[in-house]
């Protein structure tokens, strides 16, 4: 989500969007889906559970759409979550697509389709208030 080239319509959220991950999980679990992950995403995931990245590439992960995503189980839940603890196992390398929750192009359309994401992500429009330029960037990361 970029600026018009003449900035004339700046986006709804201009004044930044606040945002606080309470790490619940719910952004984990749920319908199934995918996470898309990429050869860095891989190798640092390999690197943190040192484990060959073989491995990761043959239990945790799937081919879909030419793409390559983490595995889930059939519940929806991604595999790198801990229903235990409700948390990520993998929190500090997790994907880029994990990274840039909730600032994905599809949520921030318009107030309401970032609103709609509150009563499944108690960190919406919670603490740190995140600038224009830092959205737009997470925005761009992974084309959601």
């Amino acid at each position: 989500m970029e600026l018009p080239a003449d900035n004339s319509t700046p986006p709804w959220y201009e004044g930044g969007l606040r945002f606080a991950c309470t790490q619940c999980g719910n952004c984990c679990t749920g319908s199934t889906g995918y996470v898309w992950v990429t050869e860095a995403d891989l190798l640092a995931i390999a690197e943190f559970l040192q484990k060959p990245i073989g491995e990761i590439r043959l239990f945790h992960t799937r081919r879909a759409e030419g793409k390559v995503s983490l595995k889930e189980y059939p519940n929806g839940d991604c595999i790198y979550f801990d229903p235990q603890h409700r948390t990520c196992t993998i929190y500090p390398v997790r994907p880029i697509q994990c990274k840039t929750w909730p600032f994905w192009g599809k949520h921030l359309t318009t107030p309401e389709t970032w609103q709609q994401l509150k009563p499944n992500c108690p960190g919406i429009n919670q603490g740190e208030l995140y600038s224009l330029e830092h959205i737009q960037h997470q925005s761009t990361q992974t084309g959601f």
